[in-house]
């Protein structure tokens, strides 16, 4: 195995519109799975790329991040096989010899709990954590066989297919439904529809835990763990150590969206809560009244939207870009025939049940690999 030196890599004055996409800590993950996220790459040019030789990862690279959230790693799986990245001064990449083992068995090897840990507890610094090239060699690696390597990775990599095949569905199901919205409701207005104010359709922030909230324990959504409508793990909490922010109730087909840098997508909408989410008062809750929650779900999280809103969010007067309610209560659009409405609600809600019955199954196969990822790693379990 080799390693790519810490703090060598490209840092962000070569950034450029367009070339060879740099991998960052935000396009990786400590939740086992999730690969190399494409979202919020940045990129420099093939001349750059080539002068930072060593920077540069490719199929089969393992990609960790060695200062921030260290305990977050990637890999250059096969949709990746024919692209080249390169790596940001924040992280660091591990080559694996085919001989020795298999890449994706060294993967899972480092986002099981086991090595999770064990990276966490060896980081250096304590206001900034820190992960460097000399602590990931000194890591001890137990490998099995290269052919029980390869049986562990294909009953892993099987779960993960059909979990990426089904976030994959729902992106489908998702992008017709902006389609036929941007169809109906941009493309086709007639000027002759009326101009009206949201705020007009829905209340926002309706419910907050008060001295009568009847649950002693919660189970708690920050805003960092709902992103382009995907909802992450909650924390599991007593009601008295809950943290301040913990404070919104929501319902079925409430909205979410933060308030803060709304550039980052952290939206939603809430299906058959259970009785004791609480989510962060980080969130704008939206409640839709007397229109379709759908509708106003991709009128507010299209991109033309979100740019609009992370501007007005760039104007206040907060110590970061923050939204009001008030702000979002003053979106206007064209209030359309109540039977187009109708029609667009029925097919939005009908591609959203099969959106939450995908999550659904995602939550079931996420959970059995999850559980085997760690006997599988130890021998508890064995492949025949």
């Amino acid at each position: 195995m080799s390693t790519g030196p810490f703090g060598s890599a490209i840092s962000s004055k070569f950034f450029v519109d367009d070339g060879v996409p740099v991998i960052r800590g935000g396009n990786l993950s400590p939740d086992v799975g999730v690969r190399i996220k494409d979202e919020g790459l940045v990129f420099v040019t093939e001349e750059k790329a080539s002068e930072f030789e060593r920077s540069v990862v490719e199929y089969g690279d393992i990609v960790f991040t060695c200062w921030g959230t260290i305990n977050q790693i990637g890999m250059i799986d096969e949709s990746a096989r024919h692209k080249r990245y390169v790596i940001s001064n924040k992280q660091m990449k591990l080559s694996v010899n085919p001989e020795a083992a298999d890449h994706r068995f060294i993967y899972y090897l480092f986002s099981s709990p086991d090595k999770q840990s064990e990276i966490l507890n060896n980081g250096i610094g304590a206001a900034v954590p820190g992960f460097n090239l000399g602590q990931l060699k000194k890591m001890p690696l137990s490998l099995p066989s290269i052919s029980e390597q390869k049986a562990i990775v294909s009953v892993l990599a099987s779960l993960d297919d059909k979990i990426d095949l089904l976030h994959r569905q729902n992106k489908t199901l998702e992008a017709m439904a902006e389609t036929l919205f941007r169809q109906w409701f941009v493309e086709e207005a007639s000027d002759e529809w009326e101009e009206v104010c949201l705020a007009d359709f829905v209340a926002m922030n309706e419910s907050t835990v008060t001295s009568r909230y009847p649950h002693a324990e919660i189970e708690y959504l920050d805003t960092g763990s709902l992103t382009d409508g995907i909802f992450g793990a909650c924390q599991t909490l007593p009601l008295t150590d809950a943290p301040s922010r913990a404070k919104r109730l929501v319902s079925h087909n409430d909205i979410l969206i933060s308030t803060v840098r709304p550039d980052q997508r952290h939206y939603g909408i809430v299906k058959e809560p259970i009785d004791n989410l609480v989510v962060s008062t980080g969130f704008c809750v939206i409640s839709c009244k007397r229109i379709d929650p759908h509708f106003v779900f991709l009128l507010l999280t299209n991109d033309e939207m979100t740019g609009y809103l992370h501007s007005i969010a760039e104007g206040s007067t907060s110590t970061y870009p923050s939204l009001k309610p008030t702000d979002i209560g003053a979106v206007t659009f064209q209030l359309a025939p109540q039977e187009l409405l109708d029609n667009f609600a029925s097919i939005a809600k009908s591609n959203w049940d099969k959106i939450e019955k995908n999550m659904n199954q995602i939550r079931t196969l996420e959970k059995l690999r999850d559980n085997l990822l760690p006997k599988l790693m130890s021998g508890e379990v064995r492949v025949v």
